[in-house]
This record gives C-alpha cells, sequence and structure tokens, in this order.
C-alpha cells in the first residue's frame, strides 16, 4: 500500500502545472448542457396533464406566444398555470383557457379577459388570486431555495382570512375557499406568511441568448420571466435571435445560464400591443379649456408630487395627474411590472411593444430610468422605498380603509399590485376617486362593504367634492371643498361622519 501511495504522488506530481492557478486547471470548452431546439413542440412536448406550468409575460409584453402555440398543439391538459395575469381571450394565455386546457390558474389579475372571468364565475375554471408583489416572492423564493417567508401584504383583508372562493359550483355556491394565512408580528406589525411556489416547467420569453444560454431581455419584459427562470425543474426559454457565446457581454447577462435548460428561437412574434397609446408632437397631455369632474380630480392630484419623489401611479386618473407635473420640479415615476423613470407616452415612431406600464399602456423611459424584474419592483415597494402611491378605488372607509378589486359574484378583476403598494405605512396613499358610484350611491362610508385591499392604509382621499385627510384613529377630516358644492350637499354624498378642519380652503387646483 505504502509503495502504491509514492508512485500515486509521483503522478500528481508529474501532473501539476508550473502554477497551481495556470489555466490547465480550467475548462474552456463553450459546450454547455442548455439544449437548443428548432420546433416549438419538441421543446414541449414532455409536459404531461396535470403539470404546473409558469408562464413568462405582464399582460402581453414578454409573453412565451410560441411555446403557448405549442401547448396547443399537443393538447396537453388540466394545467395549473402561475402567470401575472390573463391577458385576452384570443391570445396567449387566453388560447388554452378557450381549448380547455388550463383547470387551475394562480394569478394577480384577470386583467381583460372576459373569458376567464366567465369560466370563473360558472364553476369551469379554478382560480386563485395572489397580491402581485406576494406572487413574485413566492416565486423568487423557490428558485432561492426558501419554503415560506413572511409579508406584511394581505393583513386584514380575504388574502389572510381565507374564504376568498377558488371554485364556484351550480348557482355560484362556492365550493372551494382560500385557507386563512398564519400570522405573527415582527416590531409592531402583523406580517402573513407566504409558501413558496415551484412549478414543473417555466416557460420564458426573452431577447437574446447565447449558445451556453446566458439570456438577456429587452426593456420591460424581464417583469415575472427573471423570476420564473429560476423557480421549474425544467425552463424553456424562446428568444429572437440565438448569438454566439460571448456575443452577450458579461454584465449585460440578465440571468445566467445554470438557471436554463432549454432554448430555442421562435418561429415568428406578434408581439400585440394591448393598449397603443401615442401622443402627436403638439400634444402635452393637459387638458383644454373646459372641465369636466375626472380632470378636476386630475387637477388637484398633481399638487401632491413633491420634488425628488418617488411615486407610483394606478391606471386611470392617477397617471393622468402625472400630465401636470410642474416642470421646476422631478418626480421619478414607478411601475410595478419593473420599470423606473416612465416618460410620457411615445410618438408613433417611439412605440416599443418591449416598453409598457402597469395599465399595459405603451410608454416611454426618461434618461435615466431603469428596467428590472417584478421581484426587484416589489422590494423597492414593500421595503418602502416609494413616498408616494396614488391609486383608484370601490370604495374607503372612516378610517382608511381601501376597497377596489371585487365585487363578490359580480365583478373579478383581481388585486394586481394595489395590496402590496398599500402594505408600508412609510408610503403615502392617496386615492382618487369620484365621489359616489354611477348609480348614486357613496363611496365613502362608515364601513366598506366589498372585500378590502388593505386595512387603514388611505392617507388622503380626493373627489371631484372634496379632499379629506384620513385620521386611522379619529377618521375623516374635511381639508378642502369645491367651491360648486356646499356642505350639505357634501354631507348628504358621504356615508358616514367627518370633522371639518379650522382651516378648511377651497378645493385647489394645479394651474394648466
Amino acid at each position: 500500500m505504502a509503495a502504491l501511495r509514492l508512485l500515486a504522488s509521483a503522478a500528481l506530481r508529474r501532473r501539476a502545472p508550473a502554477s497551481r492557478w495556470g489555466p490547465r486547471w480550467f475548462s474552456t470548452s463553450p459546450r454547455s448542457r442548455v439544449q437548443i431546439y428548432t420546433d416549438p413542440v419538441e421543446a414541449v412536448k414532455d409536459i404531461k396533464d396535470g403539470a404546473t406550468v409558469m408562464l413568462g409575460g405582464f399582460g402581453l409584453c414578454g409573453i412565451p406566444e410560441n411555446l403557448i402555440g405549442a401547448l396547443l398543439k399537443t393538447r396537453v391538459k388540466n394545467l395549473k398555470v402561475v402567470s401575472s395575469n390573463v391577458g385576452v381571450d384570443d391570445f396567449g394565455l387566453g388560447l388554452l383557457l378557450a381549448a380547455k386546457q388550463v383547470k387551475r390558474v394562480v394569478c394577480s389579475y384577470l386583467g381583460e379577459n372576459a373569458l376567464c372571468e366567465k369560466m370563473y364565475l360558472a364553476g369551469e375554471l379554478e382560480l386563485e388570486m395572489t397580491p402581485q408583489g406576494t406572487l413574485a416572492e413566492r416565486i423568487r423564493a423557490a428558485g432561492a431555495g426558501v419554503p415560506a417567508f413572511y409579508t406584511p401584504t394581505g393583513y386584514g383583508t380575504l388574502v389572510q382570512e381565507g374564504g376568498a372562493p377558488i371554485l364556484h359550483g351550480p348557482g355560484g355556491h362556492r365550493l372551494t375557499l382560500s385557507q386563512p394565512r398564519e400570522v405573527r408580528t415582527f416590531n409592531g406589525r402583523h406580517y402573513l406568511l407566504e409558501k413558496a411556489i415551484r412549478a414543473d416547467f417555466a416557460l420564458i420569453k426573452a431577447w437574446k441568448a447565447d449558445r451556453c444560454g446566458n439570456v438577456t431581455f429587452k426593456g420591460s419584459a424581464r417583469n415575472f420571466n427573471v423570476p420564473m427562470c429560476k423557480a421549474a425543474d425544467i425552463t424553456v426559454v424562446e428568444v429572437e435571435e440565438i448569438v454566439d457565446v460571448g456575443t452577450i457581454p458579461k454584465e449585460d447577462v440578465h440571468v445566467p445560464n445554470i438557471y436554463i435548460d432549454r432554448v430555442i428561437k421562435g418561429p415568428k412574434f406578434e408581439k400585440r400591443i394591448e393598449r397603443l397609446i401615442t401622443r402627436s408632437e403638439k400634444d402635452d397631455g393637459k387638458a383644454k379649456k373646459g372641465e369636466d369632474i375626472r380632470t378636476r380630480i386630475i387637477r388637484r392630484a398633481a399638487l401632491e408630487f413633491e420634488d425628488g419623489m418617488y411615486a407610483n401611479l394606478g391606471i386611470g386618473i392617477p397617471v393622468l395627474a402625472s400630465n401636470f407635473i410642474s416642470p421646476d420640479i422631478t418626480v421619478f415615476l414607478h411601475s410595478e411590472n419593473g420599470l423606473l423613470g416612465l416618460g410620457p407616452f411615445p410618438l408613433k415612431h417611439e412605440v416599443d411593444p418591449d416598453i409598457i406600464n402597469a395599465g399595459k399602456q405603451t410608454v416611454t423611459v426618461l434618461p435615466g430610468g431603469s428596467f428590472f424584474g417584478s421581484d426587484e419592483s416589489f422590494a423597492m415597494i414593500r421595503g418602502g422605498h416609494l413616498q408616494l402611491t396614488m391609486l383608484g378605488a370601490m370604495q374607503v372607509s372612516k378610517y382608511g380603509d381601501l376597497a377596489n378589486w371585487m365585487i363578490p359574484g359580480k365583478k373579478v378583476k383581481g388585486m394586481g399590485g394595489a395590496m402590496d403598494l398599500v402594505s408600508n405605512d412609510k408610503t403615502r396613499v392617496v386615492v382618487t376617486m369620484e365621489h359616489c358610484s354611477k348609480d348614486k350611491k357613496p363611496k365613502i362610508l362608515e364601513k366598506c362593504t366589498l372585500p378590502l385591499t388593505g386595512k387603514n392604509c388611505v392617507d388622503r382621499i380626493i373627489t371631484e367634492k372634496a379632499v379629506f385627510d384620513v385620521c386611522n384613529c379619529k377618521g375623516l377630516v374635511l381639508m378642502e371643498l369645491w367651491e360648486g358644492c356646499t356642505m350639505e350637499e357634501l354631507k348628504k354624498c358621504t356615508a358616514c361622519d367627518f370633522a371639518v378642519s379650522p382651516k378648511l380652503k377651497p378645493m385647489q387646483q394645479v394651474a394648466i
């Protein structure tokens, strides 16, 4: 045995290079375990009935449209699909729903997919609604090997309490309900325990991949694609271009090849735009002479912006308020699908289907702006790095409870990112809305009757009639009153009592 050890030692000495850390100790082969495919069907043919499949993208931006088309051809069924939202009826995930290939959807927002909403309410589809930031973090956690985590998002709502319908039966009977979450208190705040989500397959859309499997994304198409790459047993990426190893600079690799199993160059890309919005050269986005109720709210909301502020604006009235930001101040606008530094709507020649906002509208990004994945975006939100979030509402209570995502049995749009946006008490929450609903019912109530988005989270309410500040202990305080509205009229259309500030003033408007 001693002789054998001496022989082995001599052999090792003969093989050792002059420098221990010389290049002969490293592989220089560009070969990778990543498989390159040419046929989308071949890339997904081993997805079996009942598999859990993640579909990257946000709205229609960055969705793996060729791989979805391949699933239609394989006719796999009873899929559990994890997706940020469900897009539209006749494209993307909507095609799989129409073909009855999906049993369950885990998402945060239904968007404009009327088919999905109809199937869910008819009991033909299981639907697990999850706050968008929580969904992104559940996916990220799975990729990082973390089985569960605590988050403040959803405390005091159906997410925490359970009871949200997942599956309806005949006559609207609720057959399956969501389960309540475990709650713990850290530093005086309540947090919910959320479990990671891992999939059998992740189907991803990227811009480019090299032949080693390193991938890079374009614009806001990173969204859910980035965390999903890391959270599946097999990750399949369709790209617009496959390039040689070394073509993508190392610092520009968004997801390294360790997470990627299969790559295919998509045969064709429609890259449909869900909401094409453009501006003309002369259009400044501001209201012209004359005024309506929405413009009045918008012009008041614009006064909430401060120099150097980071702000997130919801779709509708809030995002329109950005048109009135004073040129004398700088406001960094954040979009939860992975953008910071939002600019105006694009000119026709500037339209890029890979650059959209959270409302799925085409946008531009200002110099100094940046793109990132959805998990990073919601880390900014939950971490309290935004100074302002402005969003709409169906109802707001006297003590600042917010409801804006669901009318049980009638309207199911989903909470999207709203629950996350109101979850950090460092971020000021301003609600902009019309004072009454279309059927003339008050939207400011003693207590919300619809499922909550957040509890005691609203700081200010702006309507066409008034501006209220919210004290979580004392209730509403009237700060401003529209000159065309009397106090008596305001009391009649507000379904709770309120105090009047000794400094009450006419409702302010930003100058046009």
